[in-house]
């Protein structure tokens, strides 16, 4: 994770903003505050902002409509604050391509620790760094772990989220072998990033919606009832 990560926290609740700034700032974070999505856009014309944190209910667009609008043109992390009893927000936000969720009422160390959790790359640390595969063919299909990318058949790049991209990595690493989604939320959520229980649902299907031909119809990514998912093809690792 970066040690100097700035933040964005978009929030139109004064007291809110005043006291996730000071939170965050006291354990090493850079913090920028915004109460509204007109607010928000100027900062991030002016500032690199490293991750979003962004309400739902806010003056004027909605929270969900700005994660759409950001997740169109941008893989910034975005975390989601959203009302205890709206599940469907937190079902659409993940859908429009957040990368986390955080109801409110919240404790602000469970904030941190989802920000650090989503801002942090799946740990490879020491010799397991070293013999760890950077890169995985499969189907015409490339996955650069090194740089976190994913190119399509015909050498096209495919937009993922942070969320998305471990998700598929973790996938893909266990290829041939079904995987929970218990396991897949330890494999690719580290610290708790997908800790809501239909998280895992909703980023394998944005992955069918990017990867397969139909969708409806996987070919990759396939539901095994009753035991999780399993990633088909045959991985070439290097």
């Amino acid at each position: 994770m970066k040690t100097d990560a700035h933040i964005l926290i978009v929030d139109d609740d004064r007291g809110t903003r005043d006291l996730l700034r000071e939170f965050l700032e006291r354990h090493g974070l850079q913090v920028s505050v915004a109460r509204d999505g007109e607010e928000m856009q100027s900062i991030l014309k002016s500032t690199t902002i490293d991750l979003l944190v962004l309400d739902v209910m806010l003056p004027g667009r909605s929270g969900l409509e700005i994660c759409r609008d950001i997740r169109a043109r941008s893989r910034m992390p975005i975390i989601m604050l959203t009302a205890v009893t709206e599940t469907v927000d937190r079902v659409v936000g993940l859908e429009m391509g957040a990368d986390d969720y955080v109801p409110k009422p919240f404790d602000p160390r469970e904030l941190l620790a989802r920000v650090r959790a989503v801002l942090r790359r799946p740990p490879m640390e020491g010799a397991s760094k070293r013999s760890e595969p950077r890169t995985y063919r499969f189907a015409g299909w490339t996955l650069d772990c090194a740089r976190r990318r994913l190119i399509a058949p015909g050498d096209v790049r495919v937009e993922l989220t942070t969320a998305e991209f471990n998700l598929l990595q973790a996938l893909v690493r266990s290829a041939q072998h079904v995987l929970s989604r218990e396991q897949l939320m330890d494999l690719a959520g580290g610290d708790g990033t997908m800790s809501y229980d239909r998280s895992v649902d909703i980023l394998v299907s944005r992955l069918r919606r990017k990867m397969e031909d139909d969708p409806r119809a996987p070919k990759l990514i396939l539901t095994v009832r009753g035991g999780g998912y399993q990633f088909v093809p045959d991985t070439v690792a290097e």
